[in-house]
């Protein structure tokens, strides 16, 4: 072997290295940014939860189930009235708890003649988990929850249709790939694949560079959730006959129209099996209206201002938690807190309920 050969192979082997190094490297860096944002657990801020004694007539009974890996989760079947005409499986969204924050959407639907299986995901509120894990477990418990409404033989056998906002409106059209059963779907703000919030958030702070760490986090969830990390809403489109309602807003910037509404607006348009709902300007989250909402920040703002102490720093974190708590509990009016949805808005998801049980 010649020195000039030698010296090629010594140069080929440490090339090799280094870029498994790099590689190795962007994965690990790749995983690290996703579990800061996605393996995390998140509780509801309990002054501003909500609880069933907030609502009129509205009565619940818990139920617990096991999700993939055997952690415990915490449902509960509303309803209020009788002569019920289905069963809504609600899939709550990402980042602010469980299903509490949605429990004035759960008392419109079971006044409106539904049952309502709310639960809590995997790593939120009542259920067990020290975090999230990733997008994707969205739809592994979903799937679950679906299941035992099925086959528990606690629940009437009513059609199951289904309810989801953000990360729940990403989840209820993905689970229609293991669950072609369910009658009709509404996903709110929803997007189509698991990678897309990533992308979404990313973009925000990295630019383009987001693109390098993609390929590393799709390979974590392919690792991590296996076919899970692959269904997308698109393929639960096309493999279910369920009717879809897609609502969305144009100014989202946590689910920005591109990565849900849009794909499939140009797939389905033109198919009965769809209805689309879109606004202009309402954001991520529309179901209220904001005039009492808007009307209490304004208020919080003013006596932010009025604290004698700077509550941003670290060493007033504790102090100005329990002086925040205290001034929601002695000034939230509860009742126009619990009660400000966009009943035209209801009373359209109602309606398409009706038409695709029956």
């Amino acid at each position: 072997m010649t020195t000039k050969f030698k010296k090629k192979k010594i140069l080929w082997i440490i090339l090799s290295i280094v870029s498994v190094l790099i590689i190795a490297g962007d994965w690990a860096l790749s995983v690290m940014v996703y579990n800061e944002n996605f393996n995390r657990r998140f509780e509801s801020y309990e002054p501003f939860m909500l609880c069933v004694d907030d609502f009129d007539g509205l009565q619940r009974m818990k139920y617990e189930f096991t999700s993939d890996k055997g952690q415990n989760l915490v449902g509960y079947m509303y309803s209020s009235g009788e002569k019920q005409r289905g069963i809504i499986v609600m899939a709550h969204g990402f980042g602010g708890g469980g299903h509490n924050s949605y429990m004035d959407c759960v008392n419109y639907f079971a006044r409106n003649g539904y049952y309502v299986f709310a639960y809590d995901a995997t790593g939120t509120d009542e259920s067990e988990g020290e975090g999230v894990g990733g997008l994707p477990q969205g739809v592994i418990d979903l799937d679950y929850a679906v299941t035992f409404v099925e086959e528990s033989g606690n629940f009437p056998n009513l059609p199951i249709v289904l309810f989801g906002h953000s990360w729940g409106g990403y989840s209820v059209c993905s689970v229609l790939t293991y669950h072609s059963e369910v009658k009709a779907v509404i996903a709110c703000s929803g997007f189509n694949a698991s990678s897309n919030l990533f992308e979404s958030e990313g973009k925000k702070q990295v630019g383009n560079g987001i693109y390098l760490m993609l390929p590393f986090v799709k390979l974590h969830e392919r690792i991590q959730y296996r076919g899970y990390a692959s269904s997308t809403a698109m393929d639960g489109f096309s493999k279910s006959n369920a009717a879809v309602m897609i609502v969305h807003s144009f100014d989202d910037e946590v689910v920005p129209v591109e990565y849900g509404y849009e794909i499939y607006y140009e797939k389905y348009k033109d198919d009965s099996r769809f209805s689309f709902i879109s606004f202009e300007n309402k954001g991520h989250n529309y179901f209220n209206d904001d005039i009492y909402r808007n009307e209490f920040n304004a208020e919080f703002d003013k006596w932010l201002k009025t604290l004698d102490y700077d509550y941003s720093t670290e060493e007033n974190k504790e102090r100005f938690l329990k002086d925040k708590g205290n001034y929601i509990n002695q000034n939230l009016d509860r009742e126009k807190w619990c009660n400000s949805l966009d009943l035209e808005l209801f009373e359209d998801f109602i309606d398409f309920y009706d038409e695709h049980i029956r």
